[in-house]
């Protein structure tokens, strides 16, 4: 889906200013908040803003992964970074997690 990303590349990369309204994005740890960064661009971010995560986060491999451990409120981000990143439900530890509770919670 994005084959082209390296294409994309500049030499500042830029997210939308609504992703991140509530944070002062001055004083950002791109490193440190880089889990809910991936989360608001899959849940909120046009083409644009996953061309910058790509670039901050090592690609779309480097962003996958962060994806893989990211918790997601709504079934349909879920759903749309399991297709943009070609993972399975299992591949998530959201997904393993909400197994966990609900093998506790009906044993």
């Amino acid at each position: 889906m994005f084959h082209d990303w390296k294409d994309k590349i500049r030499n500042n990369p830029q997210l939308s200013p609504h992703l991140l309204w509530d944070i002062n994005q001055s004083k950002i740890d791109w490193e440190s908040m880089k889990t809910f960064i991936v989360q608001r661009v899959v849940e909120r971010g046009d083409k644009d803003d996953f061309y910058a995560i790509f670039q901050l986060y090592g690609g779309p491999a480097g962003v996958r992964e962060i994806v893989k451990k990211t918790s997601f409120y709504d079934p349909r981000d879920e759903a749309m970074a399991r297709v943009i990143f070609n993972l399975n439900k299992n591949d998530l530890e959201c997904y393993k997690q909400k197994r966990l509770r609900e093998k506790h919670l009906n044993s």
